[in-house]
């Protein structure tokens, strides 16, 4: 099974949102649109972990929260600066989800 936090993005919204209208309509069967989140899940995992090879930084004031729970870490920071090589962003609040890349939960 495939981490299903891409499903809260733009794109995931977007295809749910699609695919309940074609259930609506009666143009797919609700097994049928089940079927395309689990590869959307699958699919959006796999170019994550095989097309993006980015690496940013982060260092924030304050850590407000922190969460380990099944295998996921939720953190809340306040006063973050995230760098990328010559780029540079300073932001007020983030909430950062991480799950571990490396468990095979993704292919």
């Amino acid at each position: 099974m495939s981490y299903q936090l891409y499903r809260n993005t733009t794109l995931g919204n977007t295809l749910q949102e699609s695919l309940d209208e074609l259930i609506q309509y009666g143009q797919i069967t609700p097994a049928l649109a089940f079927k395309v989140l689990l590869q959307f899940d699958k699919s959006i995992n796999n170019a994550l972990n095989q097309r993006v090879k980015a690496r940013v930084t982060f260092k924030a004031s304050k850590l407000n929260t922190y969460r380990f729970c099944d295998n996921v870490w939720t953190l809340m920071l306040n006063d973050v600066e995230f760098r990328e090589v010559h780029e540079f962003v300073k932001v007020d609040k983030v909430k950062i989800v991480a799950c571990d890349g490396k468990s095979g939960d993704y292919n």
